[in-house]
């Protein structure tokens, strides 16, 4: 039998207890960072849903921001979700000229993009790379990816409505990203994608 995971959860603010129950139900060690010195014990992380203001001033706060950026770049795997994706991209739409962010993601994401009309809603999802037919993706005031880099792959768009064919799943290398939030429909699937690509980037080690 293989050796569980060790998935760190950036535990300042948002879906931190979802997360942990998402990866305990597939086999995963979920942990709580809070501090710098955690990131040494983890073979991968997700920065969860929440607010990306927040976190960001957590992060400074807490002399986390530029511990994960350095982990991130040195190769450390990671998902976000909603919030998450803020967090892990490159250029940010919308948010406050203070704002931090992880720099991992060649991508430029606008927040709050769906707007008032769609602010929150749900729909069904193809992921390139998720076997099993669409899952139903959970949008709370989430972003949208205005533009990627040449290296980064479009995993999922909306399918139809107001927002069709804007894009809310992508992955960058190690680094995946998604607008919407799995955690909180029982689907486990992007959870179990992500246990994946840190295996994958475990043998290529």
């Amino acid at each position: 039998m293989s050796t569980p995971v060790r998935i760190g959860i950036l535990a300042l603010q948002g879906d931190v207890r979802e997360h942990h129950a998402a990866l305990a139900e597939i086999g995963a060690e979920p942990v709580s960072i809070r501090r710098a010195s955690e990131l040494d014990s983890i073979d991968g992380i997700i920065i969860p849903g929440g607010e990306s203001t927040t976190m960001s001033r957590l992060l400074v706060v807490l002399g986390l921001l530029e511990p994960l950026r350095e982990a991130l770049a040195d190769g450390l795997p990671a998902y976000g979700s909603c919030a998450g994706m803020i967090m892990l991209a490159r250029d940010i739409l919308d948010t406050r000229p203070d704002a931090q962010h992880l720099d991992a993601l060649d991508i430029t994401v606008r927040r709050n993009a769906f707007g008032r009309q769609v602010a929150s809603f749900e729909t069904d999802l193809d992921i390139d790379g998720i076997d099993g037919g669409p899952m139903r993706a959970v949008f709370i005031r989430a972003p949208w990816v205005e533009s990627a880099g040449e290296s980064v792959q479009i995993l999922g768009t909306v399918p139809d409505g107001p927002a069709a064919g804007r894009v809310v799943a992508v992955r960058q290398g190690d680094v995946l990203a998604t607008s919407f939030h799995p955690e909180v429909t029982g689907d486990r699937r992007v959870h179990e994608y992500f246990v994946g690509m840190v295996r994958a980037a475990q043998a290529k080690q």
